[in-house]
């Protein structure tokens, strides 16, 4: 069974290629697909388990995990700055989805009033 610090290493490489893909570091983020987003949870969900169970008498007894845990802070504060612009993004495809499903509505109305004056 993999070490915290092995699990640590695997979840901190997993959500550096999953945050990169998402364009964080070009200053513009693309907007997530739900694969992106359960991938992300998924990845916070088995971290969060792995330092849960971690007792507290080993805080600071290993440097190496330490420096782990540090880089996942930092990788969690990048996806938490990123939230505000996915939601935004998310909001402005709704807005967009709406509009269509309105157009398609009003198509389809006028379909079925054309049919009935013939």
């Amino acid at each position: 069974m993999p070490s915290l610090l092995e699990n640590m290493r695997d979840t901190n490489r997993r959500l550096t290629f999953w945050l990169d893909s998402l364009g964080t570091g070009t200053g513009t983020s693309a907007l997530p697909t739900p694969d992106h987003m359960a991938a992300l949870l998924s990845e916070l969900l088995r971290a969060g388990a792995g330092l849960r169970s971690r007792p507290a008498s080993s805080h600071s007894a290993d440097p190496d995990l330490d420096q782990e845990i540090a880089i996942y802070r930092t990788l969690v504060e990048r996806m938490r700055d990123l939230l505000p612009a996915i939601h935004s993004q998310l909001l402005a495809e709704r807005a967009r989805l709406e509009a269509q499903r309105a157009r398609v509505r009003s198509a389809a109305q006028w379909v079925c009033a054309s049919r009935q004056t013939l």
